[in-house]
């Protein structure tokens, strides 16, 4: 099936991609690469011109890019052990706060990337801003600052709130089930998770465009399994939102 089409010019075209998904059709050029598992914009060139250009500004660290994570505020106890869990004075995610810690490729396990304390790894940071706390969840804003594979991943992980249904980087007992949230919840034996993939939603990207110079921001609307997460911790769970 045919992913939908966000933007298209001559020199570039950008897919909604939904969890799961294999790629854009053969011949186009990936500029930046979205994990199979997660959701949203999926930027990709037309010609080697807009490839070079637009592969650079990620390089250079001038394109722009958003993600939004549900996230599982762990115990520190429970979270990785190669990071530092970042919290609050209440014991939730501050509201805004930034994981700095160089990503390298974990040799042992070639499917995962690792971080690096002290010595290796390449540069890597990231912006987080919590947009709504509900307790043990969290919806989280990422902006990450390079390109990184699985950067806002393993950062979030590293800072103790992996995205929820991360298979490489989470907490495999961490589930969101309505159970949990709904007192007197009386579902099937075999309940469903609200949410059953990798939270993680590439939401907008922002590039300067390869022929023009001018600055394009596109974005990728809420799935709906995204949505109906949301609405049922919104709804049930106690919410926290940020600022005054």
């Amino acid at each position: 099936m045919p992913l939908p089409v966000l933007y298209e010019d001559e020199a570039l075209i950008a897919f909604d991609q939904p969890s799961g998904d294999a790629g854009p059709p053969r011949g186009l050029a990936i500029v930046q690469r979205l994990d199979p598992e997660a959701s949203g914009v999926l930027l990709c060139a037309k010609t080697k011109g807009a490839l070079d250009r637009l592969s650079g500004q990620f390089q250079s660290k001038t394109a722009e890019r958003r993600y939004l994570a549900v996230a599982a505020v762990l115990e520190p106890s429970r979270a990785m052990k190669v990071g530092a869990p970042i919290r609050a004075p209440g014991g939730g995610l501050p509201e805004a706060f930034t994981v700095d810690f160089a990503l390298g490729e974990d040799e042992e396990r070639p499917e995962r990337m690792r971080v690096f304390r002290k010595h290796g790894g390449r540069p890597a940071a990231t912006d987080c801003r919590v947009l709504e706390g509900f307790g043990r969840f969290a919806l989280v804003e990422c902006q990450p600052r390079g390109a990184r594979r699985h950067q806002v991943r393993l950062h979030l992980a590293a800072a103790g709130a992996p995205v929820l249904n991360d298979g490489l980087y989470g907490d495999p007992e961490v589930r969101l089930l309505l159970s949990d949230l709904k007192r007197g919840y009386k579902g099937r034996e075999e309940e469903r998770p609200l949410l059953g993939r990798l939270a993680l939603h590439a939401a907008s990207i922002a590039v300067d465009h390869p022929l023009t110079g001018e600055r394009l921001r596109i974005d990728a609307p809420e799935p709906a399994d995204f949505g109906v997460a949301l609405k049922y911790l919104r709804k049930f769970a106690t919410a926290r939102r940020p600022g005054p």
